[in-house]
């Protein structure tokens, strides 16, 4: 059974800093390329950051300079450092992965509320 446990999110005052974690099983988590994405209430879910095909990185324009995606492949971690948060950071975060081949093979995490705000 696959699953991805993220962790991390929480309140946060604007310019403060959070980093989230995801933490996979049941896969070889090498052979897939994670990713971040968010929600926020009345929007449709957006890409914040993932690792592609070629190992690099695509992150938002919204984020860029502030968000960074990296991996941890002993722990099968992905995580996402958040700087100099805003309040229109706020949303719910969700973990992704994606196989680095066979792309139909995509698993979500149940996501971690982060909020920014005095």
């Amino acid at each position: 059974q696959v699953r991805l446990v993220e962790s991390g999110g929480g309140l946060v005052q604007p310019g403060g800093s959070l980093r989230l974690s995801c933490v996979a099983s049941g896969i070889i988590f090498n052979l897939y390329n994670p990713g971040w994405y968010r929600q926020a209430p009345g929007k449709q879910r957006e890409l914040v950051a993932v690792f592609t095909k070629g190992g690099a990185t695509i992150t938002a324009d919204s984020v860029k300079g502030r968000f960074n995606i990296y991996r941890d492949g002993g722990s099968n971690t992905a995580y996402l450092q958040m700087n100099g948060l805003k309040p229109e950071d706020t949303a719910v975060y969700y973990c992704n992965v994606v196989h680095w081949q066979e792309t139909q093979r995509t698993y979500w995490g149940q996501g971690t509320q982060v909020t920014v705000a005095s």
